[in-house]
């Protein structure tokens, strides 16, 4: 209770084998930034890791690095997606359900649920994580925000949907038992020094934050 962590968000990895959507490039990392990422988390115990979208990469570039260096990280496929070109198949995500890894839900689409209507909202928040579950043999709870986007409502529909833990793009330190969880999203041009400057000024967020928890606790 009160320990807090840092969460990068990252999206695909290595040569894209699809045309990326608008402004999708600005998420993309190379295959040297990934490994200098891994690297990273490998040797902080209060780094986690997360994929958006579904890619094709997860399986391909994704898995066996973190095999090989033995962490495990949450993947947030899109379900509308599954098996088109560059995307997770079927196969694909029940061989990281076998690794071990989590699988939470992106939605159907790329869509921002703060401006779905009731029927999209269904598709979006109950479809899409309903598919996903079927698909890994055990219930699908958690949610990653596309576009990081959220407002009131977005999350009082969440919760009527029985999410269990919901991921943000606000940066920063998360707590490891809160609801709405902050991550960092690691854009293309990420290097040693940013990663470095990303890590170092969560960690001066994650102590004030520790620090007011024990103030508050007493």
């Amino acid at each position: 209770m009160g320990v807090v962590t840092v969460i990068l968000a990252m999206h695909g990895v290595g040569r894209p084998a699809r045309q990326l959507d608008p402004g999708e490039d600005e998420r993309w990392l190379t295959v040297e930034q990934f490994e200098r990422v891994l690297d990273v988390a490998a040797e902080h115990e209060d780094v986690r890791l997360t994929f958006d979208d579904g890619n094709d990469s997860d399986v391909e570039i994704v898995l066996p690095r973190l095999a090989d260096r033995g962490l495990t990280a949450e993947f947030f496929p899109l379900a509308g997606r599954l098996g088109q070109r560059g995307y997770l198949d079927r196969d694909g995500l029940r061989e990281l359900v076998r690794a071990g890894m989590e699988i939470g839900s992106h939605g159907w689409e790329p869509r921002d649920w703060r401006r779905l209507d009731d029927l999209h909202a269904g598709r979006e928040l109950r479809d899409a994580p309903q598919l996903l579950g079927d698909l890994c043999g055990r219930p699908v709870r958690r949610y990653s925000l596309p576009f990081g986007a959220y407002d009131r409502r977005v999350l009082a529909r969440l919760r009527q949907a029985g999410a269990t833990r919901v991921y943000s793009s606000d940066g920063g330190a998360a707590r490891r038992d809160g609801w709405l969880q902050a991550r960092t999203e690691l854009p293309h041009d990420v290097d040693g020094d940013r990663l470095d400057s990303v890590l170092a000024g969560s960690r001066r967020a994650a102590h004030w934050a520790n620090r007011l928890f024990r103030r508050a606790a007493r």
